[in-house]
C-alpha cells in the first residue's frame, strides 16, 4: 500500500485526569460513574454529541428484556440506568419482559444528569486515535476533534470503545471471530402512525412464541422451556412480502421483534433488519452496510404497510445515528470467559457482578427464568501485553457462546461499574489497576448496591 509521510508535530496537551474512560456505552458510563462515586476525578470521553453507546446512538432500547420473575440480577448502575429513566418519563413497560424499554431520546438526557451530577468532566465529540504510550504502560490517549489534534493524560485508563480499539493499538493481543462468523449487525429504527388497537388486536390474533424466531435461515437452540413463551416477533407479513414479490426472495432474514407500541402511534425498537458479514472495523463495510441496512429497513416498513393490521398508514419516524453491531474485537485476556462459564453458573474468586443465565447469539437463546446466574472475573477485563488498562463491555475476553452472554448491555454495565470501581481504588492506593485488592474492589461494589456473589 502506498503510503505519505507526515511531519512531526507537538501535540497540546488539554487535559489530565486521575481515570480516563473511552467511550460512554452501558459499559463506559458506568465505568465513569462508579470511579466519580469511589472518590477519583473522572473524564469521560465520547466520539458522538451524546452519551449512552447503542442506547442512545444505535437505538437498542430493551436493555434488560431478559427479565422474569425468577431472574438474579447484579443490581448497580445497570439497575439505576432503568430506575432513573423511568422517574424521569424516559422508559415505558417492555412488552415481553418484566423490564422497562428505555426511550433512547430521553435517555440522552438522563446520561447527561449522571455525568453532571458525579462531577465528572464530559468530552464529547472527540475520536481517540492512538494510545500515548511509556512502554507497554497506557498513560493517555490522543484525539483528534473539530480542535485538531489533542492529548489527555491519566493515571488509569478504561476502554469502553465496544471495538478494544485501545487495547488494539496498544498492541495488546486481541481475538476476532472469522467475518463470516460474525454476529449479524442491525439497523434500528422507529415508525410512526400505528393504530395502536388495531396492531395489538392482530398480535393477539396471531401470537409468536420464541420458537417462531427457528424459521428460514435462523434456527434458534433454547433449553426448551423459552418455546411457549411470548415473544413480540414479526415474521409472517415478511414471509408473504416475499411470497408475493414485495420483497425480494433472498432477503429472507428481514424478521425480529418490535419494542413498544405507544397511544401516540410509535411503534418504537423496530429490530428487523440483519446484516451478515459486516465488519465492523472497516470503515468501508460499514459505509455499505448503514447504507444497505436503511434500503432493507424501508422494504420491511412497505411489508408492514401491506400485511400488519394497524400499519397501513405507518411512516418512518427515525433510524439510529449509527448501525448496531455486536461482535468485533476481543482481547486475549488474563483469563478469557468459556461457553461453561455461561451455561454452567460460572464462579470466580475474582468477581465484580453476576449477571443472569441469558445468552442471546450465535444461534442460541437462553432466558433466565430459573434464578441462575454466573459470576463475571475482574481478568477477564484485562488484556495481556499491556499494562494500566482494563477493558470493559462486548470486547472483554472470552469465546464465542461467552461474548452471546458478556456483549449484552446490562452485562457491559455489570463489567464496567467493576472496571471503574478497581480504577479508583488503585489510584487511591498507588497500585497497578490490573492487581486490584480484590476485598476493597468488593466491598466498594457492595456499597454501590451491586450484587458480586
Amino acid at each position: 500500500m502506498a503510503s505519505i509521510s507526515e511531519p512531526a508535530r507537538q501535540t497540546p496537551i488539554v487535559h489530565e485526569t486521575d481515570v480516563l474512560v473511552v467511550g460512554s456505552g452501558p459499559g463506559g458510563l458506568a465505568a465513569a460513574l462508579a470511579a466519580a462515586r469511589a472518590g477519583v476525578d473522572v473524564t469521560l470521553l465520547e466520539r458522538f454529541g451524546c452519551f449512552g453507546g447503542n442506547i442512545t446512538v444505535v437505538g437498542v432500547e430493551g436493555f434488560a428484556w431478559y427479565r422474569h420473575e425468577q431472574t438474579v440480577e447484579a443490581g448497580g448502575l445497570g439497575w439505576e440506568f432503568e430506575q432513573r429513566a423511568k422517574a424521569e418519563g424516559a422508559a415505558v413497560p417492555e412488552s415481553q419482559s418484566l423490564s422497562y424499554e428505555l426511550d433512547s431520546e430521553g435517555f440522552k438526557l438522563v446520561a447527561d444528569k449522571l455525568v453532571l451530577e458525579a462531577g465528572i468532566h464530559p468530552m464529547l465529540h472527540r475520536a481517540f486515535v492512538a494510545p500515548i504510550m511509556e512502554g507497554r504502560r497506557v498513560t493517555g490517549v490522543i484525539v483528534e476533534s473539530k480542535a485538531g489534534r489533542e492529548a489527555i493524560l491519566a493515571k488509569r485508563v478504561i476502554d469502553a470503545t465496544g471495538d478494544a480499539d485501545v487495547a488494539h493499538r496498544a498492541g495488546a493481543p486481541m481475538k476476532s471471530t472469522p467475518r463470516e462468523e460474525l454476529q449479524a449487525a442491525s439497523v434500528m429504527f422507529h415508525l410512526a402512525g400505528v393504530n395502536k388497537a388495531a396492531f395489538l388486536d392482530g398480535i393477539r390474533e396471531n401470537p409468536s412464541t420464541y420458537a417462531s424466531w427457528s424459521s428460514g435461515e435462523w434456527q434458534i437452540e433454547t433449553t426448551g422451556k423459552e418455546d411457549e413463551m411470548y415473544s413480540p416477533y414479526l415474521g409472517k407479513p415478511f414471509d408473504q412480502a416475499r411470497a408475493e414479490g414485495l420483497i425480494p426472495a433472498d432477503l429472507d432474514t428481514i424478521a425480529g421483534t418490535w419494542g413498544a407500541v405507544h397511544d401516540s402511534g410509535e411503534l418504537t425498537y423496530m429490530n428487523l433488519v440483519h446484516l451478515s458479514g459486516v465488519d465492523g472495523t472497516d470503515p468501508d463495510s460499514l459505509t455499505a452496510f448503514e447504507i444497505e441496512g436503511r434500503r432493507q429497513a424501508m422494504l420491511a416498513i412497505d411489508a408492514l404497510r401491506a400485511y400488519t393490521p394497524g400499519c397501513e398508514g405507518v411512516r418512518l419516524r427515525n433510524f439510529g445515528m449509527s448501525i448496531g453491531i455486536r461482535d468485533t474485537r476481543k482481547i486475549d485476556a488474563v483469563y478469557n470467559m468459556t461457553e461453561t462459564d455461561v451455561r454452567e453458573q460460572g464462579r470466580f474468586e475474582d468477581s465484580i457482578g453476576i449477571y443472569p443465565e441469558f445468552i442471546d447469539g450465535y444461534g442460541i437463546l437462553i432466558l433466565p427464568t430459573t434464578g441462575r446466574y454466573m459470576q463475571v472475573p475482574f481478568r477477564s477485563m484485562v488484556p495481556k501485553g499491556v499494562e494500566n488498562l482494563l477493558v470493559v463491555g462486548r470486547s472483554t475476553g472470552g469465546d464465542k457462546v461467552a461474548h452471546a452472554a458478556t456483549r449484552n448491555m446490562a452485562c457491559c454495565a455489570v463489567s464496567g461499574q467493576g472496571a471503574g470501581i478497581a480504577a479508583a481504588l488503585s489510584v487511591k492506593a498507588g497500585a497497578p489497576m490490573e492487581r486490584p485488592d480484590l476485598t476493597a474492589v468488593q466491598a466498594e461494589l457492595t456499597g454501590q448496591d451491586v450484587r458480586w456473589q
